[in-house]
């Protein structure tokens, strides 16, 4: 059904590598009537399905997995169909989420704070630009230094977490996308992951996309799902990838929050001090500095939902939505416009990575107490059908 979808949707399969016999003919599309049809009639027998009285936990993560994930097939389908939903709708049928909608003023204090750090003249965006050029890798140093953070988050992954033997990715340097990278997962625990080479990428962002498309992040999660839900287990369904579902939320969540659990503390400004300032040719003392600005930017990361919501809404032009994304959440004037198209492309897919990073911080952080459980937590989840309504 997925792999039908996909005909009428080209971002709609992230990855597959199951039976090649269950591809669709290329040259015969299945309506969209008929999908839908099929995915209401497999939504109920999922939601039906009578477990055996063994079933253990893993078992009853599937069969609520699969049911809501119909749930996100289906709404899909009707977006396919022309029908529209209010971007709170949309998120929830598609991604078992909403996301907190937050006003102009509940983003002041953090705007105020970062003033005050970026003393000057102008407006704050210029001057938070200006001090952001300080740390932009020189393309000629990129790949060395994404070299060495990938090299980082796999030793320190590796040190807490068993991989599958033989997993390996590529990275590749692309141009003209909506987004800064992508993990394309291929199957037998192999990845490529593109990087966006369109706009100047900082320093923060080697150790952010090491983490968050390879370890512990997007790379990690697939290989991990292939291990213990395919090959081990033999539930074929988890080989198809429905970007637009539930799936979804938990992958960019625990890519995200993937970061601060290989890095906790201060060993993430410790490690680029010493290894990859130097490597990128940039000034290691102003680390600290530069990460203290960077948190406060991190705070501002739901101004950018408000600004999808809106805009999706049709409450604000393209033009507004630019000039939100500039005033509330410090993106410069090309990545905001690079911002929208990724709007117009992915629509209420923003909310994976901020509300995703929370909800599974939230509640590993429930269950650990120090790094070390932290970690096996986090790796339960990375090898189980959780939704994210079951993070709350």
């Amino acid at each position: 059904l997925v792999l039908q979808v996909g005909q009428h949707d080209p971002d709609y399969v992230d990855a597959y590598y199951g039976p090649e016999a269950l591809r669709p003919p290329q040259d015969r599309k299945t309506p969209i009537d008929d999908l839908l049809a099929s995915a209401t009639a497999l939504h109920q027998e999922a939601s039906a399905f009578r477990l055996p009285g063994d079933a253990d936990e893993l078992m009853r993560l599937r069969q609520q997995y699969l049911a809501q994930q119909l749930v996100a097939v289906q709404a899909r389908l009707r977006m396919l169909k022309g029908e529209t939903f209010p971007f709170d709708t949309e998120s929830k049928l598609l991604y078992d989420a909403v996301a907190p909608a937050n006003s102009e003023a509940s983003f002041q204090a953090t705007l105020d704070e970062l003033g005050a750090r970026l003393p000057g003249d102008g407006p704050l965006i210029a001057r938070y630009e200006a001090f952001r050029a300080a740390f932009v890798i020189p393309p000629g140093r990129l790949g060395e230094v994404f070299t060495r953070a990938i090299d980082e988050c796999r030793t320190r992954t590796l040190a807490h977490l068993p991989l599958p033997e033989g997993e390996s990715f590529t990275v590749e340097y692309v141009t003209d996308k909506s987004w800064s990278a992508y993990n394309w997962y291929k199957g037998g625990y192999r990845s490529v992951i593109q990087v966006n080479t369109d706009l100047p990428i900082t320093i923060d962002r080697a150790v952010d996309l090491a983490c968050h498309e390879g370890y512990p992040g997007h790379h990690v999660y697939n290989a991990l799902l292939e291990k213990n839900l395919v090959r081990d287990r033999r539930w074929m369904e988890f080989s198809v990838y429905p970007l637009f579902s539930p799936q979804s939320l938990i992958a960019e969540g625990t890519a995200n929050f993937g970061i601060p659990v290989a890095f906790p503390g201060s060993s993430r400004v410790e490690f680029e001090t010493a290894a990859l300032f130097p490597a990128a040719g940039l000034d290691a003392s102003r680390a600290g500095e530069y990460y203290a600005v960077q948190a406060l930017i991190d705070r501002l990361s739901y101004a950018g939902n408000e600004a999808a919501r809106r805009y999706l809404n049709g409450e604000i032009t393209r033009a507004q939505a630019v000039d939100w994304l500039q005033r509330y959440a410090m993106m410069p004037k090309d990545r905001a416009a690079q911002r929208t198209r990724f709007f117009d492309q992915y629509r209420s897919y923003v909310i994976n990575y901020n509300l995703g990073k929370d909800l599974v911080r939230e509640w590993v952080e429930r269950q650990a107490g120090t790094p070390e459980e932290r970690w096996k937590v986090f790796g339960g989840l990375l090898s189980s059908p959780r939704l994210p309504s079951g993070l709350r």
